[in-house]
């Protein structure tokens, strides 16, 4: 979208006003798979009957299926792979042959003078520091679709994260397959404790955090300065996928439930106040009613603030395909309800414990989900994948024009707590966001939130 815009292209929402389609399609399971299809599908109605001239797949599907994609769906004029995104330019402006593209391992990586445009709020973005896999686990196939690791240059992660917050960015969020392992293919020792602690000298920045932690690179010293820097969110995504010995064996993951539940111990101890979040994955072939017990134990002791629980996906491109002793979908879905139906009431539990606190929250802008409130995240909360903090009352606002911007800090008072989120009244603002302008639906909601 950036190198687009920037040769002077106009990005539109609307699909029947664009002279040129681009789907970026998901490849990682057969969900992803079958949802980037049917965008490819319908896309292409708008070159059947309406103004598009080309229609271009991008991303992940290419990967995977770039010969099929061009055998099949004869409307798509060029595809790009995860390696080939520069090519975007070429295929928009010129004639694109069937053959034009490669199918080489993908080794591209962006850097902070490529051109890009925030797709999130205006106070919110996403950096990624790292692409690529080299770990091997067996139910994965993200080496094949992204390459081997290779991390970003450290200055140029350092440089765009200072150009988004003198953009009005207040919230950095650090993303990569394994951010934990930044730095040491390019010979950085402790390569990301040390990008987290200078990117906590940025000082318009509020909140740091980095996604996704593997589990046995939890360092001291990583802990250590994620406690040290106030900017740094006191929040760890470490995906641990299961907790029986067995099934990690099976997956290449190694460790146990012993290890890890020693893992949190230490990060908790570490990072008082830390919010954890962890996802699985049930059903993996060979998985037994007693190593599915062993999940649900070790769910019980830990308890995680946030947890995601994925269905096993049988991907023909994954090593896990030849294993043995798969499980039937029907015990997949009801293994699935009940690790999420007890980390439901684990989650409920910890939020009514805030009933009566005062904690300090990121103000998101008026509801989706409702018109009569705002929302905002506390720092143990990361955007679109965990719960919400609702706000009914902004105290002693009575004027729009104290009405604040998007990634404003603010103190709140919890008054109430659902499943996964929360319910609370700001009583004052710690610390001012981003210079946007107030819409007008936002305006239109100060009478509602000063009387609720």
């Amino acid at each position: 979208m950036g190198t687009l815009a920037h040769a002077g292209y106009e990005i539109t929402p609307r699909a029947d006003e664009a002279d040129v389609i681009v789907v970026n399609t998901c490849s990682f399971i057969a969900p992803a798979q079958q949802e980037s299809v049917n965008s490819i599908l319908e896309m292409a109605e708008y070159k059947k009957f309406g103004r598009a001239q080309k229609l271009i797949v991008a991303g992940c599907l290419v990967e995977r299926y770039r010969n099929e994609i061009r055998a099949q769906i004869p409307e798509v004029d060029a595809v790009i792979g995860t390696g080939e995104v520069e090519k975007i330019l070429e295929v928009c402006d010129g004639e694109i042959r069937p053959d034009d593209s490669s199918a080489e391992s993908p080794t591209y990586l962006y850097h902070d003078l490529t051109p890009r445009i925030l797709a999130t709020p205006r106070h919110t973005a996403y950096i990624k520091i790292n692409e690529g896999c080299d770990h091997p686990c067996t139910f994965c196939v993200i080496p094949q679709l992204r390459g081997k690791f290779r991390s970003r240059r450290f200055e140029s992660v350092v440089r765009e994260a200072e150009n988004l917050a003198a953009s009005g960015v207040r919230e950095i969020n650090l993303i990569g397959q394994d951010t934990t392992f930044y730095g040491e293919d390019l010979g950085i020792r402790d390569g990301l404790p040390t990008l987290l602690a200078r990117l906590a000298q940025v000082e318009d920045l509020h909140w740091i955090r980095f996604l996704y932690c593997y589990p046995n690179r939890t360092t001291p010293k990583l802990l250590d300065t994620i406690a040290a820097h106030r900017r740094l969110v006191k929040y760890l995504d470490i995906p641990l996928q299961h907790a029986s010995r067995n099934v990690l064996a099976r997956m290449k993951r190694g460790s146990n439930a012993d290890a890890f539940l020693k893992t949190l111990e230490q990060i908790r101890r570490a990072i008082p106040g830390v919010s954890l979040r962890t996802s699985f994955i049930v059903g993996f072939p060979g998985e037994t009613q007693s190593d599915f017990r062993e999940l649900c134990d070790f769910v019980r002791a830990a308890e995680f603030d946030w947890m995601g629980v994925f269905s096993y996906s049988d991907e023909d491109a994954a090593k896990s395909f030849a294993l043995d002793s798969k499980i039937d979908a029907e015990t997949i879905a009801e293994r699935k309800n009940e690790l999420m139906a007890l980390q439901k009431k684990i989650s409920h539990r910890k939020l009514r414990a805030k009933i009566g606190r005062k904690i300090q929250v990121m103000l998101e802008g008026p509801s989706a989900d409702t018109d009569v409130v705002w929302e905002a995240r506390h720092e143990g909360m990361a955007p679109e994948i965990d719960g919400k903090v609702y706000v009914t009352e902004f105290a002693g606002v009575t004027d729009v024009a104290q009405l604040p911007a998007p990634g404003t800090l603010a103190t709140l008072e919890v008054t109430g707590a659902k499943d996964y989120d929360l319910i609370g009244r700001v009583t004052e603002f710690t610390q001012q966001g981003s210079l946007a302008l107030l819409s007008s639906n936002e305006k239109n909601l100060l009478p509602i939130l000063a009387s609720h």
